[in-house]
């Protein structure tokens, strides 16, 4: 029984220890290189090119988040509309209803979103 396991605990083993590995040089090899291009330019904080004047934390509007669900919303179609157009030959009529189904939805939450004014800056 534990012979069905063994290839899974040596490739978790080995993982492990590339990942340690590789941190350690990586630490390593970037305190070495850091003494060498100790640059104030390059350790400053970049915001756009200039200099940051407000908080960092300040309040953002919802309409980012709402248009960034949005987004989320619709690369999520798209994600689940390529196989179903690769395997619409053998899913059938019972694909395409499924389909139109979740393609609704979208749709009606989409119509939702516009009539809320989610998709209008100000």
């Amino acid at each position: 029984m534990l012979s069905n396991y063994l290839p899974i605990l040596i490739f978790l083993g080995i993982a492990t220890a590339l990942a340690i590995v590789m941190m350690v040089l990586g630490t390593a090899i970037g305190r070495y290189f850091s003494k060498f291009h100790d640059d104030k330019a390059k350790n400053s904080p970049y915001e756009c090119g200039f200099e940051a004047f407000e908080d960092s934390r300040m309040k953002f509007d919802v309409r980012y988040y709402l248009v960034a669900i949005l987004f989320i919303v619709f690369d999520l179609e798209i994600a689940f509309l390529f196989p179903w157009a690769v395997a619409l030959g053998k899913i059938g009529g019972f694909g395409l209803i499924a389909m139109a189904v979740f393609l609704t939805i979208l749709v009606v939450g989409f119509i939702y979103e516009w009539k809320k004014g989610a998709l209008e800056w100000d």
